[in-house]
């Protein structure tokens, strides 16, 4: 049996610089539950700056009032244009990206990409939970649209 596994693809273009929609978002990890829909808390769990090797901690809040934690390894972290890795614990499995382009008119498009697998109590609400989780991932990158727009979160480090 061949497993399936989910696809999400997200793009929003986003009325800032390339350099400060990266530090929002590569670099200010800590305060992605701003801006992030089923986001309680985020955990750097290396030291020194971000770059390939380093892992994070989320701690999530599901639909159903459910709680889980995974950690995710960033594999490559080309600033100021991509940063992906992998889930390397947790009941979700899978990779995910975030690839930033700027644009000639000085906004930046953001794409948000994620091939996951549901595992552990997870697999057996799939169905529902994955039409949820896409929602949310939409709601995510429009909450962080508004969030760069409105001049919160760090600006951009040199």
């Amino acid at each position: 049996m061949i497993a399936v596994v989910p696809k999400l693809r997200e793009a929003v273009v986003i009325d800032a610089p390339l350099e400060r929609v990266w530090a929002v978002v590569a670099e200010d990890v800590k305060n992605a539950p701003k801006w992030t829909s089923y986001l309680d808390k985020a955990e750097k769990l290396d030291p020194g700056p971000p770059g390939p090797g380093t892992r994070y901690r989320y701690h999530l809040k599901l639909p159903g009032g459910h709680k889980e934690t995974i950690e995710v390894e960033q594999e490559v972290y080309e600033k100021p244009k991509r940063c992906a890795g992998k889930i390397i614990k947790g009941p979700l499995k899978g990779a995910w990206s975030y690839t930033y382009t700027g644009r000639k008119d000085g906004t930046t498009r953001l794409v948000y990409e994620m091939d996951y697998e549901m595992g552990g109590w997870l697999r057996f609400a799939g169905g529902l939970l994955a039409g949820q989780y896409a929602d949310g991932v939409r709601t995510t990158m429009e909450s962080l649209q508004q969030y760069i727009e409105s001049g919160k979160g760090p600006k951009a480090k040199g």
